[in-house]
Parts: C-alpha cells; structure tokens; sequence
C-alpha cells in the first residue's frame, strides 16, 4: 500500500498572506483519518494542520527541524529510545535527523512548522 492510500498530506499551500485561516472549520470538515494540510507560508517555513488518529511510519527530516504543537487530542512522539507524550496547548522542537514516529491514539489536531522544502513523509 502507498502512502498516498494511508496518509492524505496536501502539500500544496491552501492560503496567501491576509487570508483568513478557519483552522476550527478545517478540523470540523475534515473527516479522514490522517489529513495533513499545507496552510501557508511564513518565510522559509511552512506551517501544517494535521487531523489525525493512528500512527505514522519511523522517518526523520534531513535539512530541518520539526515543530508540533498540539491543539486538541494527545499526540505520542516516539524516539529510538525513549517517547514524549503532548496534551493540548503541549508542543515540542524534533531536531533535524532524528528518526522519530507519531501516534495519536484518538483523533488529534496538530500544529507543525518547519522547513517548506522538506517532505512531510520523511528523507
């Protein structure tokens, strides 16, 4: 199975400077299991929605770091050897070239920022 058919990651930038950006009603509509959306740009970072419940695969960023924040939900961060677990309003920095895997146990929102060249499925 591709990571196309589990994972649905827009990575195309939904909204320009000045829009208004209804994350509430993003959520609210949202109705798979793992939808990951490119919002918009600040400078050389992109910032990503994501709606998701399950787990993700063992990856990690090359050229960048990672920034969660969870909105709603709890988010699990696993590390090669040891795992941090966020509540809402919780948010965390994954360095660049840490292999690292997410899981979200029931449905949880989340904030991510890093760098608009990397690949949200990992390097």
């Amino acid at each position: 199975m591709s990571e196309e058919d589990i994972y649905s990651i827009n990575t195309e930038i939904q909204f320009d400077y000045m829009d208004l950006i209804d994350i509430r009603e993003l959520i609210t509509k949202s109705q798979k299991k793992w939808q990951n959306y490119s919002l918009c740009r600040v400078n050389d970072s992109v910032v990503r929605l994501g709606i998701i419940q399950g787990e993700f695969h063992w990856h990690k960023h090359d050229t960048g770091d990672e920034f969660f924040l969870v909105l709603e939900g709890r988010l699990i961060i696993e590390f090669e050897d040891t795992e941090v677990e966020l509540s809402p309003l919780q948010s965390i920095v994954v360095p660049k070239g840490l292999m690292h895997k997410t899981k979200a146990p029931k449905r949880t929102s989340i904030l991510m920022i890093e760098d608009y060249l990397v690949k949200p499925t990992g390097d």
